[in-house]
């Protein structure tokens, strides 16, 4: 109950503050501080905002793009055009 209550507050940061929301996760042991388990995180997206989640991966340091190389390859592209990929 306490963890889903310590998610739920992350989610919440992220939302308001992305950098912030995933430090504070990573801290309270909710999320590990890999870019795959960051990615996964996003990837599933549930209770986040889009607008943050994108603000997130376009930052240009170094781990943030390795952060956004690993959400794409959890994406599907298979059999889709441009326009449905995008």
């Amino acid at each position: 109950m306490q963890r889903n209550k310590q998610v739920a507050m992350g989610r919440k940061k992220f939302n308001m503050d992305p950098k912030k929301g995933i430090q504070f996760l990573i801290e309270n042991d909710l999320l590990k501080n890999t870019c795959e388990d960051i990615a996964q995180f996003l990837y599933k997206g549930e209770g986040l905002n889009k607008t943050a989640i994108g603000d997130y991966l376009g930052e240009r340091d170094e781990f943030n793009i390795q952060v956004l190389h690993a959400f794409v390859e959890l994406h599907e592209f298979t059999d889709l055009n441009l326009v449905q990929a995008l």
